[in-house]
């Protein structure tokens, strides 16, 4: 992990309009953040200030420190109900503690490169998380939209005419901001009767303060912390790096998922220390940053000196600002979240992509839990992808001039293809000599020597001469390593690759 002076610069500042435009959307975001902080501490069990002490924190720290520019992090739901146990068996300060040791086991999975696993995500996993984020979203506002007056509904139907109209006129400001500035003058001025920031929880008043987990330093503490330590930087991790993919795909520009890791962790780490939870990048708030023109680590920054200035000095106005006004903001988000185009695409792509799309999508709005959801979709597309595979085999027999039996086989030979690879070997056959050429096969894992060995070993109790011919280097070594009956070789006629 190379560090480029020039280049980090360049994405805190490149001119004065990207700046104008980074600082604008943090602001939207650092608005978005208190009830969704809010409500992730009352999930947790915790005080509302440990959600958005860390949204504080981390937003900050990731900022500096992280591998995705223009990706906001803070405290989330994903983290949020994985502790809920550790805060009511134990309390907050083990939560404390547990966040410390959580961004620690990320910073060490950043060193040893953990974030190569997203290779191994496919693209319609990515989709179906994605989909089944926007889902999540708009559910989330409905506790917001129900037993509720006739002004929450015609707020929110003002608040998304404006989302959406004030960019035909303007795009100096971003539409989500005046949304929110336009319906608080209004509910404030006439006292309409509308849920508010407020109504979700008290507010912290003043600046967090730094201070250590009061946990006793023994392994009893460590027993009790490691498994939602670990967990928590699973998950956390998880939906930060494929929360980076998606806004790498919206930019258009790459990131450092290995920095991210360790940025994440550090974050994290920080937090703790200021009396917050553990948190992750936020698929809904970074959104809202990049469609409202955030493209560099300002914005990010901005988000969460903003929400400490609004928490520090204007709390009590804070509190005021309408919810129906937040909640469009949201439905915008869910809006622009949601990839429309592949609602048609279920007819254009293959099947399995499709099934593997809808299969996250379902796990996730089920069990509201994204880490299950990408672990269904990743173990399914591992199956396609190997029945895919196995299929792309085959097994020709001929007869040379002189009466030996020539088996060609073709294809890849790992553990989902040895049964069709020993049973092609299994009609009766008169010829005393048989030769297998594997010139155009390969031999992925030890499934697949053992099942060679078990072609060869029952040919010749047959009575018959086996001979094997074609191997390529990597078959070769693999063989050379583990097969019990025949060894690669020159006089085998090994074929250089």
């Amino acid at each position: 992990m190379t560090f480029n002076l020039s280049a980090y610069r360049r994405q805190w500042f490149t001119d004065g309009t990207a700046a104008r435009r980074d600082i604008m959307a943090g602001i939207v975001v650092a608005l978005a953040l208190i009830p969704e902080a809010i409500g992730f501490s009352i999930i947790a069990g915790v005080d509302p200030r440990v959600g958005l002490y860390a949204s504080v924190a981390i937003a900050m720290v990731i900022a500096l420190i992280g591998g995705r520019p223009g990706m906001i992090s803070a405290a989330t739901a994903a983290v949020a109900v994985l502790v809920v146990p550790l805060v009511r068996d134990h309390g907050v300060e083990y939560l404390f503690a547990a966040t410390i040791l959580m961004g620690l086991i990320q910073i060490v999975a950043g060193l040893l490169r953990l974030d190569l696993v997203m290779q191994f995500v496919s693209r319609s996993v990515i989709t179906g998380f994605v989909n089944a984020l926007a889902i999540l979203i708009f559910l989330a506002q409905l506790p917001q939209l129900t037993n509720v007056g006739w002004q929450t509904y015609a707020m929110v139907a003002a608040g998304l005419a404006i989302i959406y109209g004030l960019p035909r006129l303007t795009k100096a400001i971003p539409s989500p901001l005046v949304a929110i500035l336009i319906l608080s003058g209004v509910s404030i001025a006439l006292g309409l009767p509308v849920n508010t920031v407020s109504d979700m929880g008290k507010l912290p008043e003043g600046l967090p303060s730094f201070a250590l987990p009061q946990v006793p330093l023994t392994l009893e503490t460590l027993r009790i912390i490691l498994p939602y330590s670990v967990t928590m930087a699973a998950v956390g991790l998880l939906e930060s790096l494929l929360t980076a993919q998606i806004v790498d795909d919206m930019t258009d520009t790459d990131s450092d998922k290995r920095q991210e890791c360790a940025g994440q962790g550090g974050s994290n780490i920080v937090a703790a220390f200021f009396g917050g939870m553990g948190g992750c990048a936020m698929i809904g708030q970074s959104v809202i940053n990049v469609t409202s023109g955030g493209r560099g680590r300002l914005s990010t920054f901005v988000a969460g000196a903003f929400l400490l200035f609004l928490l520090a000095v204007l709390g009590p106005y804070v509190g005021r600002v309408p919810m129906p006004a937040l909640v469009a903001v949201m439905i915008m988000v869910s809006i622009g979240t949601f990839s429309w185009n592949s609602i048609p695409n279920l007819r254009r792509h293959p099947l399995p992509s499709s099934i593997v799309m809808l299969t996250t999508v379902v796990v996730v709005v089920a069990t509201h839990d994204l880490s299950l959801g990408v672990l269904a979709g990743v173990l399914l597309s591992g199956i396609f992808f190997a029945g895919k595979v196995q299929r792309m085999f085959s097994v020709e027999r001929t007869r040379s001039a002189d009466g030996v039996a020539v088996y060609s086989v073709n294809g890849e030979i790992f553990f989902a293809s040895v049964d069709r690879f020993t049973r092609a070997f299994q009609a009766e056959d008169s010829a005393k000599r048989v030769t297998i050429d594997v010139s155009g096969a390969h031999f992925w894992d030890i499934s697949g020597v053992a099942a060679l060995d078990k072609v060869v070993a029952r040919l010749r109790a047959s009575g018959r001469d086996v001979e094997v011919i074609g191997y390529n280097r990597a078959s070769a070594d693999i063989v050379d390593r583990f097969a019990l009956h025949d060894k690669t070789g020159v006089e085998m006629g090994l074929a250089p690759h």
